[in-house]
Formats: C-alpha cells, sequence, structure tokens
C-alpha cells in the first residue's frame, strides 16, 4: 500500500494531467454523455439526506465489535475490535463516490447490481436507491459488520437488497452461476490476484451493457497492475480512471479500445 505522501504524489499527478470534468477536449460522444448526465449531474435526489443521515449516526457511534477480514485489511484499523465510528471513518466511500455510483445505476437503468464489499451498507444504499428499482446483491465477510449494514437497510426502508455473508472465495461463484450482472463495484479485496479472479467471474456473467467499477485503483502498486491489466483485457472496451475508482464498459460497438482519465 502506498504511503498518503505518495498517493498524494500520485492524486496530484492524476488531477493536472486529467481530461476536464467538464467534459471540454473529450472527443468520445459517449464519455462525453457519461460526463455531463452523469459525472456533472448537479441534481439533489432524496437519498443524498437520508443516507449521509445515516453516515453521520455511523461516525459517532462509539460501540465496539469483532470483525474478521478476508482482504487486504484497513490501512488504518489493525485491531479485530473496532469502534463502529472508526469503521465508518476508514471504510465508507465518500460521499462523491457513492452518489456517482447511484447515478450511474439510475441512469444507465442497471437491474442486476453486485457489490462486494458492504460494509456498513452506506455505498449499497445509494446502489439501491435508484427509480429503476435495482436489484441489489451485496457481498460483506464480517458477520458483525454485515448485521449492522442489514440494520441500516431496515432503517432505510430499502427491501431491494440481499446481503450475502461470508468469504467472497466462496460465496461469489455459486451465487453468479444463476445472476446477470448489468453493474458490479468490486471493492472488497484490495490484492491484484483475487481482484482480478473477481473481475473475471463477474465478466464471466456480463453482457453488452454491463459496467464494472473497481475501487482503489491506484491504492498500491498491486491494484495499480490489477488496473492496468484489467484495461488491456480483450473484453474491455472503454475505461475512465477517476483515480478513486476505476470504470470500465464492454460495449462491443466501440471497435477501438479507448482509455480516459477525467478529473473528478
Amino acid at each position: 500500500m502506498y504511503s498518503r505522501f505518495q498517493l498524494s504524489l500520485k492524486y496530484l499527478k492524476y488531477y493536472l494531467t486529467a481530461s476536464s470534468g467538464k467534459g471540454h477536449g473529450i472527443h468520445s460522444p459517449f464519455v462525453f454523455e457519461f460526463i455531463k448526465y452523469v459525472l456533472n449531474d448537479r441534481k439533489h435526489y432524496s437519498i443524498y439526506d437520508t443516507a449521509e443521515a445515516m453516515r453521520n449516526q455511523l461516525l459517532k457511534d462509539s460501540s465496539f465489535i469483532d470483525v474478521e477480514d478476508f482482504g487486504a485489511g484497513s490501512s488504518v484499523l489493525k485491531s479485530r475490535k473496532r469502534k463502529i465510528k472508526d469503521i465508518a471513518s476508514a471504510s465508507l466511500k465518500p460521499k462523491k463516490y457513492s452518489r456517482l455510483l447511484f447515478r450511474m445505476v439510475q441512469f444507465y437503468q442497471a437491474q442486476h447490481v453486485l457489490e462486494l464489499g458492504t460494509s456498513l451498507g452506506i455505498t449499497t444504499a445509494y446502489l439501491a436507491s435508484a427509480n429503476n428499482e435495482p436489484q441489489v446483491t451485496t457481498m460483506e465477510g464480517s458477520e458483525n459488520i454485515a448485521a449492522i449494514a442489514q440494520q441500516n437497510f431496515a432503517g432505510l426502508d430499502l427491501e431491494n437488497i440481499k446481503i450475502i455473508r461470508g468469504d467472497f472465495d466462496k460465496v461469489l461463484a455459486p451465487y453468479l452461476q444463476g445472476n446477470a450482472i448489468d453493474l458490479a463495484f468490486l471493492d472488497g479485496n484490495h490484492r491484484k490476484a483475487p481482484t482480478l479472479d473477481y473481475f473475471e467471474q463477474v465478466l464471466a456473467r456480463s453482457n453488452n451493457d454491463t459496467i464494472i467499477v473497481l475501487d482503489d485503483i491506484h491504492w498500491s502498486r498491486h491494484m495499480e497492475a490489477a488496473w492496468a491489466t484489467v484495461k488491456l483485457h480483450p473484453a474491455v472496451t472503454l475505461s475512465i480512471d477517476l483515480f478513486f475508482i476505476g470504470i470500465v464498459f464492454l460495449r462491443k460497438e466501440f471497435k477501438v479500445k479507448q482509455h480516459f482519465t477525467v478529473r473528478f
């Protein structure tokens, strides 16, 4: 994992060299549409208020729970016994990206959504709140964290979420056997080999319109290597690097691979 200083330098380079977040100079109509209607959608949706109110509650919760990590683990929290507010602070995706994922599900009308890495369920809530009423399946390795997420879903009256508890290496393949995926958010293991394995498994259940989002693609040299490998995959025809997340599209109508780095 990169240090904060290393990550800051990488982010500065990204920010200075990325294409405009307003779409200037973007020659792909598809990416320009994404920037205009998804990345820069300034409308205020009701889930923004309810999900952030829930996040604020979690950030104040001093209760302790035991946590089992199956992935690379937290870069901040090392003990198995952790405060909920510390988990919320270290593990929840910032609202900027959670809201973007919500807008992606809504704009592209994704019906079957998969999330690897539920954490406390805030990003899951965003994914499930699009107006097309998607069916969201989320997977979490820690039983106690999953239990809190389930409570949060109930508190937000979200009934279109199915949470699967367990090690992704054991629960992902059986789930995918009977399910196609329209959008996947891979946020559960920050190591190269497992990330690529999960990507390949999701790819096998994808369609032409499937969108796959990888989290923390610049978190470490291993994740950067995973992201580079994903972009080179024959099925990937377009990628968008937003630094903290990477988005890939599989549309066969794009005859030439296109890779974009966009300021966000």
